[in-house]
Parts: C-alpha cells; structure tokens; sequence
C-alpha cells in the first residue's frame, strides 16, 4: 500500500493522512519529498524542448513538491485534479473566472466569506456579469432564481459567521438540470468532514491557510475539480499565471499529517465549550450546526462526518461596546482574523453586507475559533469575559 504510493480508499482517515500523496521510495525513501525550488527547467535536447515532451517544463507548472500535495488532495476529496494557489481567495477568485464571462449570471449564497462577496461586487460586475444572492434555506427553490445565462452557482456551508447549513444535494440537483457549474468553499468542513464533490459539487474549495496548515503561518489555496471542470479550470489557471512556492506547499502537506487528530481535538472542544455557552445567561445563541438547538442541526447530521473548531455567539444584549469589552477582557483568545491555528481566536463580526440573508440579534455576534488549549481554561478565560462584558 505504501510502496505504491497510492493509500487503498477503505483505509481509516488518519491512515490516509499519514501516506496520502507521496512515495518515499520514489526519493530515495525518504518519508518526506524534497522541497525543490525552481523556475527554470532544462530540456535534454532541442527536439524535447520544442514537443514539450518530458514531466517537467517551468516552475509555474509544478515541481515534485506540489505534486506531492496535489496527489494528496485528489486522494481526500475524489477529484480529477487540484490546483494550488496563494490564498483561500486565489481559491475562490480563479475557477469563478475560470467559468464565467461577460453576459454570465452568477448566483451566489447571500451568507458567503465577506472577501468572496468584494471580489463578485467589484471585480465580477466590471466584467459584466450579473450577480445575484439568494437565501441559505433556499434548497430546491433555487430553480427559480435560473435564468437561460445562469453559469455558476457558488455555495459555502456552513454559512460564514452565521453556520446556516445549505441543502447541498437539492441545489445540486437543479444545478444539474440546467447544465449549471457548482462551487463550493468547504473550507470549515475539509474533506474529511464532507467530500464535495461525493455530493455533486463540481468544484470543490479550500482555504490551505486554515486547517490543512494548522499553524497560522501559510497563506494557501486548492481548488480540486471533477473530470467535466478540470480542462477548462487548469486551463485557466496556466493562463492567469498563478502558482504557489515549493516551501509553502511542503508546509501544507506536513500539516495534513496531523489535520485528522488536530480537527478531532477542535470539534470536542468546540463542542463541549458550545454546550457550556448555551447555558450562560450572557449568552442568547450559540451558531453551532452540530449542537441540537441549532435549527439546521438535522441537515448537518445527514450530510457531515463532523464539525470543526469555528462557531458563533450571540450575546444577549449590548452593541459594540459590550463586544469589544468582552474581546479586550478575553486572555487566552487572540484577536485575529482567520481560524483553524492552534490558537483560539475571537472576533466581532459584521454582517452588514448581507441582503436577501439578512437578520437582526438580540446582540452582538461574536466568532470562536477554538484552538488546542485545555477545554477548561477556555472556559474560564470566557467566563471571565462575559461576566465583565455584561455583568448579571
């Protein structure tokens, strides 16, 4: 099994993590590949160099460290290939250029990554594309937002900040009757808490910078396709030029090693302290699909294998005063963007962008990333927050 270089599909995930996407005695036996740096690639002679004709051509189009990690990210989610770029944005940016063009409409869910949102407002709209959003509960009711130009349907559940759980089958579904691409950004699930692309989705995507990194120090992306997306998404990808370096993507395959122990420690966590925050009376919600009271908590439970360390809270009264009071009081949370470290972090979140999706609280949201810091002394350090925040 792992001479081939190729895990069997029944091994156990931490099985599959462990030797997924490199064989060691391929180099030498070494367990892990050479990082090899490079940009120019020398041809054996003028007839290969013309015909193109060996694995190798340019720096831009791979090296045996990033085919490394995208022979390990095809393993986890099932795909005819994956590609790698420098951010989670690069994720979402390239295969929406990939696939559309100026006429093109674009639906949108209304609760997706804010960056994600800019990027459809500014960049899609200037070229000529209609962007539309539409509510996370739409389900199979998406069938009459589809006009005859609708090109892309673009999904991320959870919802960002807010955790609504979209009905990825049934959108899918309607998807596929009118010949539609899907997209979707699983960056809070990874594949091995949900396989997109077993689910319809056609293109699958991931922020590298959170949990396949771990560590906080990576900006990455991956897009990972099915074989009806691949030609054109990897054609476009060449065309934009991007790439990522050998160092980042050693970095992002080390830490997948470890990604099924780090994010089982991120869910038992995140849920136990979840559970402890439905209880305090500071606190008027807890945004966790995993957690019973959640009212998408059924749609969870059929399609995912498991949740990760990110939630919110709603407080139970108070503006920003009273959240940055919380935050400023807060010892072991840092304040930070991004998630999915080995640190926990907290932020108060705007969601001022959203329209069809839009929704008051009875206060403040605040986002968790639950890090893999003792349980009890995160409880602790919120507990000590929300008393000083909003004394009872």
């Amino acid at each position: 099994m792992v001479k081939s270089g190729k895990p069997a599909g029944n091994l156990g995930i931490n099985t599959m993590l462990a030797h997924c996407g490199n064989n060691p005695y391929e180099f030498h036996g070494f367990v892990n590949p050479p990082v090899v740096r490079a940009s120019t690639v020398l041809f054996k002679d003028a007839e290969t160099m013309a015909s193109q004709n060996q694995k190798y051509t340019y720096g831009t189009h791979g090296t045996p460290t990033t085919d490394a990690l995208c022979q390990a990210i095809d393993q986890l989610e099932g795909s005819a290939g994956t590609l790698l770029v420098p951010s989670g944005l690069a994720a979402v940016t390239v295969p929406l250029l990939a696939f559309l063009e100026s006429g093109d409409h674009v639906l949108l869910v209304d609760t997706i990554y804010n960056p994600t949102r800019r990027f459809a407002d500014s960049m899609l709209k200037r070229l000529g594309i209609e962007v539309e959003y539409y509510p996370p509960h739409i389900a199979g009711d998406i069938a009459g937002l589809i006009r005859p130009n609708t090109r892309v349907i673009f999904t991320e559940s959870p919802g960002s900040n807010t955790f609504e759980i979209q009905d990825i089958p049934a959108i899918v579904a309607v998807a596929r009757e009118h010949d539609i691409i899907t997209m979707m950004d699983n960056t809070w699930a990874t594949p091995l808490y949900l396989k997109a692309l077993d689910f319809g989705i056609d293109i699958s995507i991931h922020a590298g910078t959170k949990y396949p990194s771990g560590h906080s120090d990576v900006l990455f992306g991956m897009i990972s396709s099915n074989e009806k997306c691949w030609k054109r998404l990897e054609e476009s990808y060449t065309a934009l030029g991007m790439c990522v370096n050998s160092d980042d993507a050693y970095q992002i395959l080390r830490g997948l090693r470890t990604m099924g122990l780090r994010l089982d420690h991120h869910q038992q966590s995140a849920l136990t302290i979840a559970r402890w925050l439905e209880q305090q009376p500071q606190v008027a919600r807890v945004l966790h699909p995993a957690l019973e009271s959640h009212p998408d908590h059924a749609l969870w439970k059929r399609d995912f294998k498991g949740a990760s360390g990110v939630f919110s809270i709603v407080l139970a009264s108070g503006g920003a005063a009273e959240a940055h009071k919380l935050l400023d009081n807060l010892q072991l949370f840092g304040l930070g963007y991004s998630w999915g470290g080995y640190e926990s972090l907290a932020v108060h979140v705007y969601l001022g962008d959203r329209t069809v999706a839009a929704q008051s609280f009875e206060g403040p949201v605040i986002r968790l990333q639950i890090g893999l810091e003792d349980t009890q002394d995160l409880i602790n350090d919120l507990k000590q927050g929300l008393t000083i925040a909003l004394p009872q």
